[in-house]
């Protein structure tokens, strides 16, 4: 059974969102503020964390930079902020989606599912590693490595180089990026694709992801060797 931390400070909410998992089948652990989820998330091992950002004395950005430092589980933040500034502040904090208040519970649930899914690791015939250049991907662990140095990715860096990099010389647009990747459970703003890019680009030290102005991004294809 996967289980999921949900930090949530109003109680009806956490009543509701806990009811509802776990009638969807998730184990729930429930956290009341920061200061709580920040103590709890190291005891035990969470598929994913659901997290609200206006939580006492630790916010969630905070808590998310916390875990960050300790784990690439997926981060799903579930807020009243709904404004284009918070939600670039949470990507830049490398979470996975970004819900706002009030929100449908089924329509939550199906995202955390998608969310889950997509962290779940390659099918057994896929390629476990992807090289080019100095880069290594490992596509078992979701890590990166250049010049041997490993980095690790969250599940959407991760998803975007492998797009980029299995489709060698292809300009890839934003709108490929977001029906190949998020598929049905996007509703927002397509330059989220440039933040997680600039991410990677940032995290990585990597100079070979092209942006091609007013289309999209592209890898030029490797020479064969």
């Amino acid at each position: 059974m996967q289980k999921i931390l949900v930090v949530e400070d109003d109680f009806d909410i956490q009543e509701l969102l806990q009811n509802f998992l776990q009638e969807a089948g998730y184990e729930v652990i429930l956290a009341g503020g920061g200061v709580e989820a920040a103590a709890v998330f190291p005891t035990a091992h969470f598929d994913l964390v659901l997290l609200d950002v206006m939580l006492p004395k630790i916010d969630g950005f905070a808590v998310c930079e916390l875990i960050r430092k300790q784990s690439q589980v997926p981060i799903i933040m579930l807020t009243a902020l709904s404004g284009e500034e918070e939600q670039i502040r949470g990507l830049d904090l490398q979470i996975d989606d970004y819900i706002t208040k009030p929100f449908s519970m089924p329509i939550l649930i199906r995202r955390i599912a998608a969310v889950l899914r997509r962290s779940g690791g390659p099918r057994e015939n896929e390629r476990k590693t992807i090289s080019y250049q100095n880069l290594l991907l490992d596509c078992d662990n979701y890590t990166a490595a250049v010049d041997g140095t490993v980095y690790e990715l969250t599940q959407r860096e991760f998803e975007i180089l492998k797009e980029l990099l299995t489709n060698q010389g292809r300009i890839l647009t934003r709108q490929n990026f977001l029906d190949r990747l998020w598929r049905y459970d996007f509703y927002g703003d397509e330059r989220v694709v440039d933040t997680h890019i600039k991410n990677l680009r940032k995290k990585l030290g990597i100079d070979f992801i092209q942006t091609i102005r007013g289309v999209g991004y592209r890898i030029d294809k490797e020479s064969e060797k």
